[in-house]
């Protein structure tokens, strides 16, 4: 982890209103995760109560988004931060927002969920994309996992291992659509269903976008680089050298 001195306030309620909000977005992360596991879990089984409550669990998600950005804009007026401390304010206001992103692909997937569920889920007319689809949610699962934690180490390196992960998301998202442009091909019968795994895919593919965001901020709360537009050997550069 790295020494960003945040601890190195003479106000020790500054030193708290910094390290609490550090906590809440592991919070708001912690529950994120929770809803894919169970977004994940209801496509899998076909379990619509599962998905039902995930979608009803999303308005947790938007209300911590909304208390967090709150807390940072009072910050940011009370106290003026400055140069670390601002950074961290500013990486949290936007990591929020990506955890936010993620919860509302958890209610898509859930969504899809119920209406595969509605539909008989017939899954196994397309069972090798589908399978493909559910191999993704659990890479993507994993990643944004990491990219938490990495936020939690303020660890510049792990997060760039993870910005290099989300290649494989999009790999395997390529994989998928050509997988189900091949079914539909062959199969008429299967568009409906090609169709529905295609608009599922795009939630797990979009969430390692998301982490993949985190993981940049973290670069930049740990680094002082903003390496949104950077190409992935500057970047590492960047990491090694400081290090």
């Amino acid at each position: 982890m790295k020494d960003l001195g945040f601890s190195q306030h003479i106000s020790r309620r500054y030193n708290n209103e910094l390290e609490d909000i550090r906590n809440r977005v592991l919070a708001m992360g912690g529950l994120v995760e929770e809803q894919i596991n169970l977004a994940l879990q209801a496509l899998e089984e076909g379990d619509s109560e599962i998905a039902e409550s995930v979608i009803a669990n999303d308005v947790n998600v938007n209300r911590m988004e909304v208390e967090l950005d709150e807390e940072c804009g009072e910050i940011l007026v009370r106290r003026h931060p400055a140069a670390s401390d601002l950074r961290l304010v500013l990486t949290v206001i936007k990591t929020i927002n990506d955890l936010e992103r993620v919860g509302d692909e958890a209610e898509r997937i859930s969504r899809m969920a119920v209406h595969l569920a509605q539909e008989g889920n017939n899954t196994h007319l397309v069972s090798r994309p589908y399978s493909s689809l559910m191999n993704m949610g659990e890479l993507v699962r994993g990643i944004l996992r990491d990219a938490l934690d990495t936020f939690a180490r303020v660890d510049a390196a792990a997060a760039l291992a993870v910005v290099k992960r989300d290649k494989q998301v999009d790999r395997e998202y390529e994989g998928i659509t050509r997988q189900l442009i091949t079914f539909m091909m062959e199969d008429p019968r299967t568009i409906g269903h090609c169709i529905d795994i295609m608009w599922s895919a795009r939630a797990p593919e979009r969430i390692g976008d998301h982490a993949r965001n985190i993981c940049e901020y973290v670069i930049y709360l740990a680094e002082g680089q903003d390496i949104r537009h950077t190409s992935l050997d500057e970047v590492e550069q960047t990491v090694s050298s400081s290090d």
